[in-house]
């Protein structure tokens, strides 16, 4: 499969990577020492049920563990969870996620799009209700979304979930950026898992830094659809390191506080120096910044300065010019100004 996503810096060599969307703060260094130690303990194959890990969840969610199912990444839960639904149409906003709609068309579903415009600031619209039709099987929403770091208040999303309930529509809720933007007790919809009908999915990759362990963790009140996705997944996709990990990371609150803290003020602070720039910024909630530039070759001209950022022209719904960057440490932001500082005064002069 091709590669379509940001973090791809092998092909660069040495590059300052803007394009995936990571905690700034990086790994907390507990969780560094919990994956290092257990190494010692990976002669042995890993727990294929992850129970302590999904008891770990659960204390943290307040959910029974019987409701959580742990993969290797969101990623592969998308897959797995398109594999045991096979449903034959679903509703996708554009844009959003592209592995949603890789997952689902690998099964044969037809996908939907409802547009997200960008006169309305990319926020979904309530006509997305109207979009949910009978022939839908299943909706996929992002909170926020990706790229654009939209959050939908948790008011709509219920009135979603309301309707697609009364419909049959199967709600996938996508919260893997959630945690950064400090709005989780606020817009999380974790609370309705026990109504059914909705599957959450939750990633330890952003909040924590942890995207080379792979780790990611859906809740369902649906047990039969978990059983579905355990059959149908390899055994052992989750590593006794990403295990460890894991159980630890759900101890490292301050760390967590501290970054949301952080990523919050920087955002800010990025969000004001970008717009001294021929650039269209979009404000959102999530550590990232999505934008608009006339320059259709930006990637490859902060490219040629050392900069690697997420060209978004091939999201759905999004054309040549769309960008996303990471909120990185201040002086990795001031090195990103710099270049585009450089390439806009070469552009002028």
């Amino acid at each position: 499969m091709k590669h379509i996503h940001g973090g791809n810096i092998y092909q660069y060599g040495t590059i300052l990577d803007f394009s995936a969307n990571l905690n700034p703060l990086g790994m907390p260094e507990g969780v560094k020492g919990v994956a290092r130690e257990s190494i010692d303990r990976s002669e042995h194959y890993p727990d294929p049920d992850c129970t302590e890990l999904r008891e770990a969840i659960g204390r943290t969610e307040r959910i029974c563990p019987e409701h959580i199912i742990c993969g290797n990444g969101a990623a592969e839960l998308i897959f797995l969870l398109a594999a045991a639904k096979r449903p034959k149409q679903a509703l996708l906003t554009a844009p959003s996620f592209a592995e949603y709609g890789q997952a689902l068309e690998a099964f044969g579903c037809r996908c939907r799009y409802y547009p997200l415009k960008r006169e309305q600031g990319f926020q979904i619209g309530r006509d997305y209700l109207d979009a949910l039709t009978e022939e839908t099987d299943i909706a996929f929403l992002c909170n926020p979304n990706n790229p654009t770091g939209i959050l939908t208040s948790r008011d709509f999303l219920k009135e979603v979930l309301l309707k697609c309930r009364r419909l049959g529509i199967f709600l996938v809720l996508d919260e893997c950026f959630l945690e950064l933007t400090g709005e989780k007790e606020r817009v999380s919809m974790v609370g309705s898992i026990s109504e059914g009908g909705i599957f959450l999915l939750r990633a330890f990759t952003k909040s924590y830094a942890m995207a080379g362990l792979r780790l990611g963790y859906g809740m369902t009140e649906d047990t039969f659809l978990l059983e579905k996705m355990n059959e149908l997944r390899q055994p052992w996709s989750v590593s006794v390191p990403a295990q460890a990990a894991g159980i630890q990371a759900l101890k490292e609150t301050d760390f967590l506080r501290a970054s949301v803290r952080y990523i919050r003020n920087e955002r800010q602070w990025l969000l004001e120096q970008m717009r001294n720039y021929p650039l269209t910024v979009y404000g959102g909630s999530a550590n990232y910044l999505f934008f608009h530039s006339d320059r259709k070759d930006l990637k490859e001209a902060m490219v040629r300065l050392g900069i690697l950022i997420r060209d978004c022209g091939n999201y759905q719904g999004l054309c040549p010019g769309y960008y996303r960057i990471a909120v990185r440490t201040r002086q990795e932001n001031e090195v990103l100004l710099k270049a585009l500082g450089q390439i806009y005064n070469a552009a002028d002069s």
